[in-house]
């Protein structure tokens, strides 16, 4: 794989962009460290679980842009791009992100806020009299 391989990954209103590259692992997100961008440790596993599932974690440099939605979102979005460019590296690897899930685009999404009263479900106070 001497070329770059991208992919796109979605979560709620999140788009996570990958850019794939021959490398010693590195991880770049908006042009900061992996570390400094994604602070918990549970969003950081999220987003590396792509390529721990396909034991690929050294074999790549990483960049990844990630807009829209909150950082638990974008971590989402960037696990699922990473997992669709990690196919196209190696066909072989859909079978094992399949079964995980990580291939699969979390559909959920906000609900709208209806006309008339004042959130997606709520409803203004009844008063009887």
């Amino acid at each position: 794989m001497s070329e770059k391989i991208q992919a796109t990954g979605r979560r709620k209103t999140a788009v996570a962009s990958v850019t794939l590259s021959e490398g010693k692992g590195e991880i770049q997100v908006n042009g900061r460290d992996f570390e400094d961008y994604f602070c918990t440790s549970s969003m950081r596993e999220q987003v590396l679980a792509s390529l721990t599932a396909v034991e690929a974690h050294k074999a790549f440099d990483v960049a990844i842009k990630a807009t829209g939605g909150g950082l638990s979102g974008q971590a989402v979005a960037a696990r699922h791009a990473l997992a669709r460019a990690l196919i196209k590296v190696n066909p072989d690897y859909r079978a094992k992100l399949k079964d995980l899930g990580y291939l699969k685009r979390d559909p959920r999404m906000r609900e709208r806020k209806k006309p008339g009263q004042p959130g997606a479900r709520k409803r203004f106070q009844f008063s009887k009299r």
